[in-house]
């Protein structure tokens, strides 16, 4: 895949606030030019200061740089592409998540420079980050819903308390190596697939204590 190619995959974040920046270096003169966003993701603004790739460097964190360093070095000598994921603190210490993709410039055979595109992906991180902690939640209430009604089942069934009721469930999970919630759901399921005697079958057997 092509450095290009790459980073419009990399753009397709919906209505995330994702900036692509771009730069360029040139080998014979060494010199390192920003885009705008490449300003604005490191905190600066252009005419501000002049990019470096020793600026750069000391905006990532201190645990990445020399890895950072060695996938440069390694883009000089050997074919591109390369991507890589990293932390950036920007002027005022804020953090950006980042990936990075570069590949070499070659003309008539000669490598004349490195092209590189770095996106900035924090906001999208961090919906991912809120996504999957709403779905932990969601899950967690649908566990909670399941093993109710198995309590509720089992207080019928087995006249008991909601707290003994429970008691019953962990037991039994602690004696199969099952999860609460599997067992829950057994029996759950087994009052639209089962008819009353065998639900209560069931419900004796997850009654049992197996600690005697």
């Amino acid at each position: 895949m092509s450095v290009s190619s790459t980073v419009g995959a990399s753009r397709q974040t919906g209505s995330l606030d994702c900036p692509t920046g771009s730069f360029d270096y040139d080998s014979a003169t060494k010199r390192l030019t920003w885009s705008d966003e490449m300003y604005q993701i490191h905190g600066y603004v252009r005419g501000e200061i002049v990019p470096t790739l020793e600026l750069g460097m000391a905006h990532l964190e201190p645990s990445e740089r020399e890895r950072a360093r060695q996938l440069w070095d390694q883009l000089l000598i050997d074919e591109g592409p390369l991507a890589g994921y990293h932390t950036v603190i920007d002027a005022r210490g804020r953090r950006h998540q980042v990936l990075t993709v570069a590949d070499r410039v070659v003309h008539h055979g000669k490598m004349t420079g490195i092209k590189g595109y770095l996106t900035d992906i924090t906001a999208s991180v961090h919906e991912d980050s809120h996504r999957r902690a709403n779905q932990a939640v969601v899950r967690s209430a649908e566990h909670r819903s399941i093993i109710e009604q198995a309590k509720g089942i089992l207080m019928v069934l087995q006249v008991v308390s909601a707290d003994q009721a429970f008691l019953v469930l962990s037991r039994y999970s602690q004696h199969t190596h099952q999860k609460v919630h599997d067992i829950a759901r057994l029996l759950v399921d087994a009052t639209t697939t089962t008819d009353r005697a065998s639900i209560a079958d069931i419900a004796r057997v997850i009654s049992v204590d197996h600690t005697r």
